[in-house]
């Protein structure tokens, strides 16, 4: 069995851990969760517990949930391509101390934002719980601008894993009408040059259900229910 990435959309941070899959040449499988509503249902809870994505189901049955334990592991898969290091190394401490940062701020960032779409609020809270989102996101992006001082990537002299969990997040821009990306020229360029990868064009195609070039080794889309069936056959 191969890897399956179970990935949400509309707009879901598994984003990133398409791209990483796709610049591993590990062969994977992706199984697609509509969110909210199939991600909170009872079938996909055997899947993930807390009903989120991304999960990753490994060939031995063992699933994987949280983006960062998920692309920490596409990266152990594939030091020789240089996206992940070995424990305990300069290199394995940089990419997760970055990791953590885009989870814990520039991810949490938009969380009051995410609210206020996927839940019933009154106009005046509503607007005060977007105005609170706003300067979370601004003031994420004005970090990460004095972050990538002096660099092209997030880490290395190549794009990496950092990077496609970035552009992820990044693009919740376009979709709750925020920051003025271009402001904060270091952000913007980073984000500019992530589109144009082949790895990242080829998870937005995914996302849409577009014509989709693959330049790593995926093996093509299930559904959830052929999904339950290989992890019930794997147990």
């Amino acid at each position: 069995m191969s890897l399956i990435l179970f990935y949400g959309v509309p707009e879901g941070c598994s984003f990133g851990s398409i791209v990483a899959l796709e610049w591993s040449g590990l062969p994977y499988r992706l199984c697609r969760i509509q969110m909210p509503e199939v991600v909170s249902g009872d079938e996909y809870r055997h899947i993930n517990a807390v009903g989120e994505t991304p999960s990753l189901l490994l060939p031995d049955g063992r699933l994987i949930s949280e983006s960062m334990a998920i692309l920490n592991n596409i990266g152990a898969q594939s030091t020789d391509k240089g996206l992940g290091f070995a424990q305990g190394t300069v290199g394995f401490d940089r990419l997760n101390q970055m990791l953590a940062y885009l989870n814990t701020s520039f991810f949490n960032a938009f969380s009051p934002l995410w609210h206020s779409v996927e839940h019933e609020l009154e106009p005046a809270e509503k607007e005060i719980l977007v105005a609170y989102g706003r300067a979370k996101v601004e003031k994420a992006h004005r970090t990460l601008e004095r972050l990538l001082a002096g660099r092209k990537w997030l880490l290395g002299d190549r794009p990496g894993i950092a990077d496609a969990y970035f552009t992820g997040i990044t693009r919740w821009n376009d979709f709750h009408k925020t920051v003025d990306i271009g402001r904060f020229p270091a952000v913007n360029d980073l984000y500019q040059r992530m589109l144009q990868e082949p790895a990242v064009r080829f998870a937005h195609a995914i996302e849409h259900q577009e014509k989709a070039e693959s330049t790593g080794s995926f093996m093509g889309e299930i559904d959830l229910d052929q999904a339950l069936g290989l992890l019930r056959q794997a147990a």
